[in-house]
């Protein structure tokens, strides 16, 4: 059961619904497989890392690993490709989480 002073992380969850949703475009517009696996598998990795922060605001390793692989992933296919969607889209996504997440790391109380 939630507490009372729990929220949701509705930006994590975002975030997996985006690439989880990127998966399905590519699948739908070029019939890609690799990239409805891959953006199911990353957007669900980032939607479990998002329900444990929810439970555990300290709990950010799952979503760290999830964006920052797809961070490294895609921009690399943004440098290679110069396109913007997805590969630059998703990229600049990824980055966006991996700094939210190490800013949540920094700031984090310290336990004695």
């Amino acid at each position: 059961m939630r507490s009372p002073r729990m929220s949701l992380d509705w930006i994590g969850f975002g975030y997996a619904a985006l690439v989880a949703s990127g998966g399905v475009v590519g699948y739908v517009k070029a019939g890609s497989v690799p990239s409805l696996a891959a953006g199911l598998l990353f957007g669900s990795l980032a939607g479990l890392g998002a329900y444990q922060m929810s439970h555990d605001p300290k709990n950010v390793w799952l979503s760290l690993i999830a964006s920052g692989a797809l961070a490294g992933v895609m921009g690399m296919r943004f440098y290679n490709s110069g396109k913007f969607m997805p590969a630059g889209l998703i990229a600049g996504a990824s980055l966006l989480m991996v700094g939210r997440l190490g800013l949540r790391m920094l700031n984090r109380p310290h336990e004695p």
